[in-house]
């Protein structure tokens, strides 16, 4: 499949560069760099966006009861993640009408400030915010479920910028809520808002809130974007409501798109290094590995394989080596990634979310249970399983500095894992 592209590659290379290199700058001279030590977890699936932690030698040998319980705290509603840095714990969360962002400290969960972000979100499925908070530098940038993005001073709260979607970009709020989590790159924020006319991607600055750029005409899905980097360009990869496509981040060009229909997209879009991308979705719809290519003029993309083998839902898969492990809605799969060949099938965690670390799967059950696993091709080899909360758990957890954060609708738990 042939994209839709406007510019030569070899002048976006050129572009690249020049963006890259303006990024890498920025972040040497600003005290704004982003920290991606072990001891952070301050974006949507962690440094990488990935779900995959660096972090090696945390503990493994867990009692039958489970890890250290560090602290345990009641929290609102919401599936918001959790996200860690600078030694505190950022997410949002509804309580009585109200929507907010708040911030604890990590090491005793107490409360540091609150902010509010708007009205309750209400919905069947459970109430509140679904998108993570994005730290960078000294900000904390959060999307409310009806759609207003605000940029956050983390250290009090106080309002830096904020946005409405609905009211100045006509966007629609979506059934479950406006979901994707706000990505930095470079002085950009990059968040998908659903806008009309061109409107559904947007590019803020960081610093003022003006906006840099938009482009592609879509309602909002709920997945997060990723950065990659192919042929020596840089791209961002969106899987709105139904359509997979790359931009270039400098200003919006779209260099390839490819239709994703009639499902309902969640799930983040994983890149296969060097040249794939990997995407999935429920309600019957499947999955498909596409490879991109370049010639002298263009990126193209195409199918490798299309299967319903892996059924994403909300949760994420996470990949190591050449397997795919994730959630075929409620069932625990692995799959061989180049070919979608089904490797192994587990029961008894419902459509629950995992991270990867060490080797090691961490996995959370839609019903609480948390167990850890190997990251094994060949079988499913759990090291231990246990029962943390008894309501719905829908949040994916949370490692950072030796410590797994986790929630659910009611509360919000710290375990020690060193």
């Amino acid at each position: 499949m042939k994209i839709e592209n406007r510019i030569s590659i070899l002048i976006r290379q050129f572009v690249t560069v020049l963006f890259g290199t303006w990024c890498l700058v920025g972040a040497m001279l600003s005290t704004e760099a982003a920290d991606h030590s072990t001891a952070e977890w301050a974006q949507w699936r962690g440094p990488n966006r990935d779900g995959i932690s660096s972090e090696t030698g945390f503990l493994k040998n867990w009692s039958p009861e489970g890890p250290k319980v560090l602290w345990h705290i009641p929290l609102g509603d919401g599936y918001s993640g959790i996200s860690i840095a600078q030694g505190k714990v950022y997410t949002m969360c509804a309580e009585g009408n109200d929507e907010f962002v708040i911030c604890l400290d990590a090491s005793d969960g107490k409360e540091v400030w609150r902010f509010r972000s708007g009205a309750k979100f209400t919905e069947q499925r459970g109430d509140g915010p679904r998108s993570m908070p994005t730290v960078h530098g000294d900000s904390v940038f959060a999307l409310g479920a009806e759609g207003k993005l605000y940029a956050l001073d983390a250290s009090d709260g106080t309002k830096l910028w904020a946005h409405n979607f609905v009211e100045e970009f006509g966007s629609k709020i979506p059934t479950w809520g406006f979901s994707s989590s706000p990505l930095i790159e470079g002085d950009l924020v990059l968040v998908e808002a659903g806008g009309k006319d061109g409107q559904a991607i947007i590019a803020f600055n960081k610093k003022s809130g003006d906006v840099v750029w938009t482009t592609h005409t879509d309602e909002v899905g709920y997945s997060s974007p990723i950065p990659i980097d192919f042929g020596g360009v840089r791209q961002i990869i969106f899987l709105t409501s139904k359509t997979l496509l790359s931009v270039a981040p400098e200003d919006g060009q779209i260099y390839w798109k490819y239709p994703w229909p009639e499902g309902i997209n969640i799930a983040t879009p994983i890149f296969i290094p060097d040249d794939k991308i990997f995407i999935s979705a429920s309600y019957d719809k499947g999955a498909v590995l596409l490879k991109m290519m370049t010639d002298e003029e263009e990126i193209g993309i195409e199918e490798v394989w299309k299967s319903r083998v892996m059924k994403n839902h909300f949760n994420s898969s996470v990949l190591q080596g050449d397997y795919l492990y994730g959630f075929d809605n409620a069932i625990l799969t692995c799959i061989e990634v180049n070919t979608g060949e089904e490797q192994w099938r587990q029961r008894g965690f419902e459509k629950g979310s995992l991270l990867l670390a060490d080797g090691y799967l961490i996995i959370l059950g839609e019903g609480g249970k948390l167990a850890l696993a190997e990251a094994n091709p060949n079988e499913y080899n759990e090291k231990v399983l246990f029962q943390l909360f008894d309501d719905k758990c829908w949040t994916v957890p949370t490692l950072a500095g030796g410590k797994l954060y986790i929630r659910n609708q009611k509360e919000m738990v710290c375990l020690d894992l060193r």
